[in-house]
């Protein structure tokens, strides 16, 4: 049998790899002229990719295999996802619009709390300012446990917890309310806890950046006829904070979608009476911690991060900075 010939070598491409040659060695030379850089980010990066992209990688890879930590990883394909999708009925019926309308009002309406707050505390002297800061930031310091120690006498179902109580002095209820035991105030008692917890990080950064506009931008409004404070807030503040309005959005959704303990917390029950408190995270804590389908309670956290994705995208476009700005 013949032997193919080797393909002699042209002039092209001895310039298109002495081309290549030189750009590698360009981009070396530039790499090496900027190594003080790398070194000074070179922590964060390596924190960065052991601690985050690495076990989102993982992640993306289990949630398409069966595994129970006994035995090695099985790859089933698809099959989570379209367990989530169609048989797993807990996630269906409970979970997801359980998650769904507690992320509606918890997500806007703590980030317009948060928005609200803030420029009210700006308006304050400064001596003052940083004490209402304070009262407003701490309850976000406090954990689960912690929030539901404080709310637990509050939301008692007896006579002797403070609403009922309290109601029952005003005449408004006739008997005491299971205000946390009954599937019918579970989901509004978490709703209510959560947005007194919720004034964290995001709401110190709209602080600063109201703070921090120009005042010379209120000057220049008055002059070109802005003659209200609702009219300085939409034309002025607003657009002179939009990187912090940002970030606020983006802590408010990664703080609504994580939380999920508060309702097992107020309820001392998991799962919570009749799964009227059960969210994305108590479903994917259940299969994780419980049933150990760690395969499956992954496909769940790949499913809730897309959520967040989503989420923050529509973020990005309504604070995000234009091209033309």
């Amino acid at each position: 049998m013949l032997k193919a010939e080797p393909k002699p070598i042209t002039s092209l491409d001895a310039t298109a790899a002495f081309d290549t040659a030189r750009k590698t060695q360009t981009l070396l030379q530039k790499i090496w002229s900027y190594r003080i850089s790398y070194i000074f980010i070179a922590p964060f990066m390596i924190c960065f990719i052991l601690f985050i992209m690495i076990p989102v990688f993982a992640a993306f890879l289990l949630s398409f295999t069966y595994f129970n930590s006994l035995q090695p990883p099985r790859f089933v394909g698809w099959d989570n996802f379209r367990y989530m999708i169609s048989q797993d009925l807990l996630f269906i019926k409970y979970a997801l619009p359980n998650t769904f309308k507690f992320s509606v009002i918890v997500g806007p309406g703590g980030y317009l709390a948060a928005f609200f707050l803030a420029w009210l505390i700006s308006i304050l002297p400064r001596t003052s300012r940083k004490w209402f800061a304070l009262a407003m930031y701490s309850p976000s310091l406090t954990g689960g446990i912690a929030m539901a120690i404080v709310w637990q006498p509050m939301l008692s179902g007896d006579r002797i917890g403070y609403l009922n109580s309290f109601l029952l002095k005003l005449g408004l209820i006739s008997e005491p309310h299971l205000w946390v035991t009954s599937k019918e105030y579970l989901m509004t008692s978490m709703i209510v806890v959560t947005l007194w917890s919720s004034m964290g990080i995001g709401f110190l950064a709209m602080l600063a950046g109201i703070l921090n506009v120009n005042s010379e931008l209120y000057e220049a409004g008055k002059l070109d006829g802005i003659r209200s404070r609702l009219e300085e807030i939409w034309y002025i503040t607003i657009p002179s904070m939009k990187p912090q309005m940002l970030f606020g959005a983006v802590m408010a959704i990664v703080g609504t979608f994580k939380a999920g303990g508060i309702g097992s917390q107020l309820s001392g029950m998991n799962p919570t009476p009749e799964y009227s408190g059960h969210l994305i995270v108590n479903h994917i804590n259940d299969y994780g911690f419980i049933r150990m389908e760690l395969g499956y309670a992954t496909a769940l956290s790949v499913f809730l991060l897309l959520l967040m994705y989503v989420a923050n995208k529509f973020c990005w476009s309504l604070f995000g900075t234009k091209e033309d700005e």
